[in-house]
């Protein structure tokens, strides 16, 4: 339930972005604000969550995430600025940002004998929060407007934070005295790590190019003459072949040594995408959509592979913190400098020009992370 709501704050967003300007007031520009908002608080809260999980307990912090995430999407549907409403959606991609990081040492803790099948569940509901407000955003704000379209997400939020209360009550503080995934006091060698940077920069290029095309799939399809109800569902369509993805990529990876030459599929079908989408945006808008989606099988990838390229529950809590931390940091500048690059040339050749070269150091950092090694040996 946790990773379900992990980000229906953003796409639940992205296909109504411009109906919601119109009705309160910004522009184009302000849409490649908010594509940068969540990556921006997920690497945020990568850097902050290990020290939540110190002071709290790594069940404490779950919990306190699913009720920001339910409390920012409540309170941004009863706003009326375009302020108020970065600061709520800001507040609620925190809490995802922080569910981001607390579950996989969760996983760790929970199902260690277990990790490709929790993290194949863990990143399939992830991705199925991601395809279902995409899918239905258009026609819930058409029948009831965008104010229910965004906010019934935040009943998930509240809901997902339930089973933790259980799982507290059950422990009765116990939770703070098992340090089996807590982050070590000094998880800063993490930085040294050739594993950590490539995690980041694997993590970081595949979350870049993701949230920028979340951001302005919908623009490029609208100026190629299709309407919104159409661009919200190729942003459904993206999500769902991610949910393919999120099914199998846990398993393959665990079964290769070195899964780096998936990473490099991975890589020809982005450029193949943004080949298709840049020349011929109509003519197989789908083919594109669905290989464009196959592209980021590198972040269910990244994210299996920061518990299978450590010994301990320590490791990969410092592992997912500096890889979620330093890879969003860098992708909260995609959908900005995407949209930027549009402005400033009036087309989309320099905009996935940008997305070009993120596969590129994608693939720069996937020939570190993916080597069969681990990190406490390198740290």
């Amino acid at each position: 339930m946790s990773a379900l709501t992990l980000r229906v704050a953003v796409t639940a967003f992205s296909p109504l972005a411009e109906r919601i300007g119109a009705e309160i007031g910004y522009g184009t520009a302000v849409v490649g604000v908010f594509g940068m908002i969540p990556t921006a608080m997920f690497a945020l809260s990568g850097l902050l969550t290990p020290v939540m999980a110190r002071c709290l307990g790594l069940e404490r912090t779950a919990l306190t995430a699913m009720l920001m995430a339910g409390a920012g999407m409540l309170i941004r549907v009863l706003v009326s600025g375009t302020g108020e409403l970065l600061v709520f959606s800001a507040l609620a991609l925190a809490g995802m940002g922080i569910g981001n990081v607390v579950i996989p040492p969760l996983l760790k803790r929970y199902f260690p004998d277990r990790l490709a099948v929790t993290s194949s569940l863990y990143i399939m509901m992830v991705q199925l929060g991601t395809v279902v407000p995409a899918f239905t955003a258009v026609p819930l704000a058409d029948a009831h407007g965008w104010r229910v379209s965004i906010g019934v997400w935040s009943l998930l939020g509240f809901a997902a934070a339930v089973p933790w209360i259980g799982v507290l009550r059950d422990r009765r503080g116990r939770d703070r005295a098992d340090t089996t995934a807590a982050p070590a006091p000094r998880t800063g060698r993490v930085w040294r790590s050739p594993i950590a940077w490539g995690m980041s920069g694997m993590f970081g290029m595949t979350s870049l190019t993701t949230y920028a095309i979340f951001a302005w799939l919908p623009k490029i399809l609208s100026e190629a003459g299709a309407d919104a109800g159409f661009g919200g569902a190729m942003v459904g369509l993206f999500a769902v072949v991610g949910l393919v993805a999120a099914l199998t990529a846990p398993t393959v990876v665990a079964r290769f040594r070195n899964p780096f030459l998936v990473v490099v599929a991975c890589a020809v079908l982005y450029f193949v995408a943004f080949a298709g989408l840049l020349i011929a945006p109509m003519g197989a808008t789908i083919l594109w959509v669905v290989l464009l989606g196959l592209g980021p099988s590198t972040f269910p990838m990244a994210l299996t592979l920061i518990n299978l390229r450590t010994r301990t529950a320590v490791g990969s809590a410092a592992l997912s913190g500096f890889t979620q931390g330093v890879g969003y940091a860098v992708a909260c500048v995609g959908p900005l400098l995407f949209g930027i690059l549009h402005t400033a040339t009036g087309g989309w050749l320099a905009p996935f020009a940008l997305l070009g070269v993120a596969v590129l150091v994608l693939l720069a950092g996937a020939w570190q992370a993916c080597k069969p090694r681990m990190l406490e040996d390198t740290w």
